[in-house]
């Protein structure tokens, strides 16, 4: 999963650069009134969503299985804890009417 969020955080970062360079160099307008600081990266965001949709695919893919197989020995862990305190309870009640009827 981390290597997934650093590698899109690389394409960002990549398009931000060139995204920069080409407004610099006038390529691409710059923002109105100083909007720079906002134009720039919400541009860059906008043109890396796709690259990283495509390029990305595999290790996508490869996250989602790790946080499926994550969250399946979440909800098992869960139930074998719920049966332990399922069991225990049952195994005090037993006990408090074997107590109470002797």
């Amino acid at each position: 999963m981390l290597r997934y969020t650093l590698m899109r955080l690389g394409i960002f970062v990549g398009c931000l650069v060139v995204v920069w360079g080409l407004v610099y160099a006038g390529i691409v307008p710059s923002g109105r009134n100083g909007s720079n600081s906002l134009w720039i990266p919400l541009l860059a965001l906008v043109i890396s969503a796709p690259i990283s949709f495509v390029v990305l695919r595999k290790e996508r893919d490869r996250a989602s299985v790790q946080v499926a197989e994550r969250v399946d020995r979440m909800k098992a862990n869960m139930q074998a804890a719920g049966l332990a305190e399922e069991l225990a309870g049952e195994e005090a009640r037993s006990r408090s009417k074997a107590s109470t009827s002797s």
